[in-house]
């Protein structure tokens, strides 16, 4: 598989021209070099865009990588974007910072950020039992019948269900009989679990009246010009959209869903989620408090793995750095200060984006199964040591 050697860049300085021409950017001017400059690590060394292009091609050629984006972040400005790779190896298209791609469970975070937005208004209540927001009983709902006779879906709270609390499995069809189980009493630990944004998905748009999908153009992705970004499939991707790979370079194509899922159906691109990233570190979409209250720690996670979600097996190896669960974001402490981070793990596509309260990060996207492969060096050479719980 070749991997492009330059790639696909957008590289500045901080000051305010730059942000403009970022922010506005087209695919056309994406592909157009900019004069390089040197990255900021953590601990404040640098180092050149010809040493990130030399260790992220070498790790993707090693790790049969199709295509790979990276934002580096400072001051919680997008200080480096880059693609390199393919989007699609049958037609030999590049990936660029537009290209789509399934957000995968990064959609998690964003959605959080909306469910804040509507509580930050007051139309919502993080601790309120969900049941009070719908007009009939939850197990009443078809796709909730499986709860009928477990009366503790009534204390089910949207801060249970976006701190992964619930005491739900990561989705129904894991359990031996297919059917949606509460495991463990909501609120007391931490486990894994797209089933409880799903249902907070129906809270949002039973009290609102709206479809996730016009709610979250209307509140994030337009004022964000978050232009190619939606929680469905829209025709207007086509013109620049990515194939998923398998670990053996198989193609598994495109994600092309047509209802909103608010576990991980988003679809977005580099450029996009960056810039929603660089919002929430700015304070540019919650105000201060309300983005305090979704990165504060809800519950300790004390998981050997996060997968499989239910697994027995617990450890204290990451108290030190107080590894725990927001609503909709993981947590850590570092060196460096606070970090909230969230990954996109499906077939074919491998994701993760880190921040530290400095204005400090790194989004990394790739259409591969491999990806994750080598998340950890491409973490180690372009910020450094940054403490992440890579083992669990």
């Amino acid at each position: 598989m070749p991997v492009a050697a330059t790639g696909t860049l957008l590289a500045m300085t901080l000051d305010m021209a730059t942000i403009v021409l970022l922010l506005g950017f087209t695919s056309a001017i994406a592909q157009q070099p900019l004069a390089l400059t040197a990255i900021l690590r953590l601990d404040g060394s640098s180092l050149t865009s010809t040493e990130v292009d030399a260790t992220v091609t070498r790790l993707m050629k090693n790790a049969n990588v199709t295509g790979l984006g990276i934002a580096v972040f400072h001051d919680g400005k997008i200080s480096y974007l880059k693609t390199y790779g393919q989007s699609d190896t049958e037609k030999g298209s590049a990936l660029t910072p537009d290209t789509v791609m399934p957000a995968a469970s990064m959609t998690k975070a964003a959605f959080a950020t909306e469910v804040m937005l509507l509580v930050q208004k007051g139309v919502l209540n993080l601790d309120v039992p969900i049941q009070q927001y719908l007009p009939k009983p939850l197990p009443e709902y078809e796709k909730y019948a499986d709860l009928q006779g477990d009366d503790r879906y009534k204390k089910l709270t949207l801060r249970m269900l976006l701190s992964h609390t619930s005491g739900f499995p990561n989705f129904r069809w894991f359990e031996d009989d297919k059917k949606l189980k509460i495991h463990f009493e909501p609120g007391t630990r931490y486990a894994y679990s797209g089933e409880g944004f799903q249902l907070a998905q129906l809270v949002v748009e039973t009290v609102t009246g709206k479809s996730l999908t016009a709610l979250m153009e209307e509140d994030l992705f337009g004022p964000l010009g978050m232009t190619r970004t939606s929680m469905v499939w829209e025709p207007r991707f086509e013109s620049d959209f990515a194939n998923g790979y398998d670990e053996h370079g198989k193609s598994l194509g495109p994600q092309k869903r047509s209802k909103p899922g608010a576990a991980g159906f988003m679809q977005t691109t580099l450029h996009d989620y960056a810039a929603f990233l660089s919002a929430v570190m700015r304070d540019e979409i919650l105000n201060p408090k309300t983005t305090a209250e979704m990165l504060k720690p809800q519950v300790m996670i004390h998981s050997l793995h996060q997968f499989p979600s239910l697994a027995p097996e617990t450890t204290t190896a990451h108290d030190a750095i107080k590894l725990s669960a927001g609503l909709g974001w993981g947590l850590y402490t570092s060196p460096y200060g606070n970090v909230f981070f969230k990954g996109g793990y499906d077939d074919g596509w491998r994701h993760q984006g880190i921040c530290f309260s400095s204005g400090d990060g790194l989004l990394i996207m790739t259409n591969s199964s491999n990806g994750d492969q080598i998340f950890k060096p491409i973490f180690d050479s372009i910020l450094g040591e940054t403490s992440y719980p890579f083992d669990w």
